[in-house]
């Protein structure tokens, strides 16, 4: 699972597809959750990593 954090919040999902001008992010079902452009994305983390306490990824 990832977690797209964006400046109004963060969506999770379950895969994501790089297109033209952003981020495709789907959920377990490969429905399309949302589209997100790079401009908005701030980061984009495997949800594995965010739950960890090593500060240096975050």
């Amino acid at each position: 699972m990832f977690r797209a954090i964006l400046p109004e919040g963060q969506i999770l999902c379950d895969r994501y597809e790089h297109v033209e001008n952003g981020l495709e992010l789907y959920d377990e079902e490969d429905t399309l959750v949302a589209f997100v452009p790079y401009a908005n994305l701030h980061a984009l983390v495997d949800e594995e990593v965010y739950g960890e306490d090593d500060r240096s990824i975050m």
